[in-house]
């Protein structure tokens, strides 16, 4: 381990229990404050109006130089209803942290405090969020490191359901049955 982050037990669940109200009061503030709606946007499940600029923005940078991202950047709209499909297929509870997540980066305080992005998600620079997920991935919290892994394994996941990226994964798509 490295010196000064050495952390017991009860520093750890002091840590949880305050990242736990952070996100909860931020969550709550972004609710309340009408800037978090909570039904979903036309023609989706899940997501709402606010999540899909942001989401569209994390893809390239998560997906990375794939040729069918390149080719036709219009597949994000495509990755997006996956994703979709596939949260509309999980638990409540799920859904629920998902949410959560997106609240804190589609709050616009909140945002900026945790990614250094002020600026809307269209209007983002492509290098600044590179840098604010380097930076959660290599946090020294585990509430951002977490964050991270989730955005990372959904966006993902949802990308690599689609035929169009398979071909440069060396993917022939599932066996016909």
């Amino acid at each position: 381990m490295h010196d000064g982050l050495h952390i017991n037990r009860r520093q750890l669940l002091k840590l949880g229990t305050a990242a736990s109200l952070a996100l909860g009061t931020i969550g709550a503030a972004a609710t309340l404050s009408g800037c978090s709606p909570s039904r979903p946007a036309q023609e989706y499940l899940v997501l709402r109006d606010i999540d899909l600029p942001m989401l569209a923005a994390l893809y390239p940078a998560l997906i990375g130089p794939h040729p069918a991202l390149l080719a036709n950047p219009g597949l994000i709209q495509n990755a997006l209803r996956q994703l979709d499909e596939t949260l509309a297929h999980t638990s409540p509870d799920i859904q629920k942290q998902v949410r959560d997540i997106l609240d804190l980066l589609t709050f616009a305080p909140s945002r900026g405090l945790l990614t250094g992005i002020w600026s809307s998600w269209d209007q983002a620079d492509p290098g600044r969020i590179d840098d604010f997920l380097q930076r959660w991935r290599d946090s020294r919290l585990e509430l951002l490191r977490a964050c991270y892994k989730i955005l990372g394994q959904l966006l993902q996941m949802s990308w690599y359901a689609l035929p169009p990226s398979w071909e440069a994964a060396g993917y022939p798509g599932p066996p016909t049955i």
